[in-house]
């Protein structure tokens, strides 16, 4: 937003025009993202532990994960505020990926918003049953899929349903349409099942978030 705001006057303010870069704007946005957690965590944090929204731990789990029951859980609102907003703030939206990204992790945080909903607000358990959880994921990956092969990225004049290899830059592998649709749709739900997964062992997944 502020790209598109400031950059016009770049050639008369020096400020300006270093939105015009994307390193600078990527480190306006970790800062922005920084204080922007450190004003709204607590009070978001206070209000959980207020309302008694706290983690719940089941007892087959390891008991060294027992002193962390009553941990305020929905904190990945936190996460999810910090990373929207300076993105929505400095990225720049007529970005196809930055769209993806940020209609992933609301996607994303919504199922997880009402799974936590259902165990803690509403006292069921097992919060939002597995199937519906995947049947979210899925649809979700079935739809990138289908939008990134109908409209491919016209900055490579590699197929659409290409992708690189892991750890070799100039390999590329091709696929399907139907099988690039199957492999988006795993990658996605493999992500979001893999930090409900690592949320799950640690009871908190706010470490890891911090590296990714």
């Amino acid at each position: 937003m502020l790209h598109y705001l400031l950059h016009p006057y770049a050639s008369q303010f020096a400020l300006a025009n270093l939105v015009g870069y994307i390193s600078f704007r990527a480190a306006a946005a970790t800062v922005t993202a920084l204080l922007l957690t450190f004003l709204i965590g607590p009070g978001i944090i206070a209000r959980l532990r207020a309302h008694k929204i706290g983690q719940i731990v089941r007892s087959e789990g390891p008991s060294t994960h027992l002193g962390k029951r009553g941990t305020p859980t929905m904190g990945g609102l936190i996460i999810i505020i910090g990373t929207v907003l300076p993105t929505l703030l400095w990225a720049r939206l007529d970005n196809r990926f930055v769209l993806v990204a940020l209609l992933a992790i609301t996607w994303m945080g919504a199922i997880g918003f009402v799974d936590d909903y259902l165990k803690i607000v509403q006292r069921q358990p097992r919060g939002l049953v597995a199937k519906y959880k995947m049947a979210g994921q899925i649809v979700f990956g079935v739809a990138l899929g289908v939008l990134l092969i109908a409209f491919p990225w016209k900055g490579t004049v590699l197929s659409a349903t290409a992708t690189t290899l892991p750890f070799l830059k100039y390999y590329y592998v091709w696929m399907p349409p139907v099988i690039y649709i199957a492999f988006v749709t795993t990658v996605v739900a493999g992500t979001s099942n893999g930090v409900n997964l690592t949320d799950g062992l640690d009871g908190l997944a706010g470490g890891t978030a911090v590296f990714a």
